[in-house]
């Protein structure tokens, strides 16, 4: 253990900045597998904005309107797989318009 007090600080401080990305990875994210269609869009109209995941290594962020997108986006209606339903009207997505923006791709 370094007797310095300073050096004692910058190895507190990059013990701290590798453990951080740590911590983030092992919160997970909410699966709207677990939930039902009214839970899943609860949660989303709670929070107004979320990554949830959508079954297996699948996710996306969903919005409830457009004021949690970027000012250049639109929003797409989004549906997701629940508990109770394979196709649940969860709220939207954000998405750049460009040339084919009615298309999905």
């Amino acid at each position: 253990m370094p007797a310095d007090p300073r050096q004692c600080l910058i190895l507190l401080a990059a013990c701290t900045l590798v453990s951080m990305p740590m911590a983030a990875l092992a919160q997970g994210r909410p699966s709207t597998l677990a939930m039902t269609c009214g839970q899943a869009r609860g949660f989303l109209s709670a929070q107004g904005a979320a990554v949830l995941g959508t079954g297996g290594h699948t996710y996306d962020r969903f919005v409830r309107d457009r004021s949690f997108c970027e000012p250049t986006q639109i929003t797409r209606n989004a549906f997701v797989p629940t508990r109770d339903t394979p196709d649940c009207p969860i709220g939207y997505r954000c998405i750049e318009p460009g040339r084919n923006w009615f298309d999905d791709d």
